[in-house]
């Protein structure tokens, strides 16, 4: 059973449908005894990083999160939820992170050297950077569909892949049983499924 975390935060109805789709069981809740008994763990998320933040730890499912990814349970962030897991963010203020993959994360236009929109908003190509069981259905330059302001910085030794916007930005992360995608894989069509279904495919620890 895969558990996705319901914390006000999120298109949940995207990321259910496909994983429906692939014929995974799946519970949306924000039950902490719901999602203890489950076997995989989803934090999906959009917004901005210190509401999100803030919403998790009233519901106290920060300390259910890392306890249970502590535990060897795999963990599947995505866009925002992706961005929660490192130590801190920088938007609006600083916020601190779930600390469960080392680095920070940035506004993307500071590091721009041409005038691109800001969101980042479209598909991009793959370009792996190491090997990993979330990506084992995946080919290189498959494109994925992202949404976002904000991108991971300071995780080389976490970096999966990344996808160029003018400048690599981290497109996944993963450490351990703990895994991340900038992007929305509910919403990047048959590539998008092929990865959640990787994440299904991981053996619990």
């Amino acid at each position: 059973m895969i558990g996705v975390i319901d914390y006000g935060v999120g298109n949940l109805f995207s990321l259910t449908a496909s994983l429906k789709h692939l014929g995974l069981k799946t519970v949306v809740t924000d039950d902490a005894g719901t999602l203890l008994a489950c076997d995989k763990l989803i934090l999906p998320g959009v917004g901005a990083f210190g509401d999100a933040r803030r919403k998790l730890s009233e519901k106290g499912l920060d300390r259910l999160i890392v306890e249970e990814a502590s535990r060897g349970k795999p963990l599947l962030g995505i866009c925002l939820g992706m961005q929660m897991l490192f130590d801190s963010s920088s938007e609006y203020g600083f916020h601190k992170g779930l600390g469960l993959i080392g680095g920070r994360v940035e506004p993307i236009e500071p590091d721009l050297t041409k005038p691109l929109k800001i969101p980042h908003i479209g598909w991009n190509a793959l370009h792996f950077v190491k090997d990993s069981p979330l990506f084992r259905y995946v080919d290189e330059g498959e494109f994925v569909y992202f949404v976002h302001s904000y991108y991971a910085k300071d995780c080389a030794p976490d970096t999966l892949c990344t996808a160029e916007y003018d400048i690599p930005l981290t497109a996944a992360v993963g450490r351990g049983n703990v895994f991340g995608t900038q992007f929305h894989p509910e919403k990047s069509g048959d590539t998008g499924l092929r990865i959640l279904k990787g994440f299904a495919d991981q053996e619990v620890r």
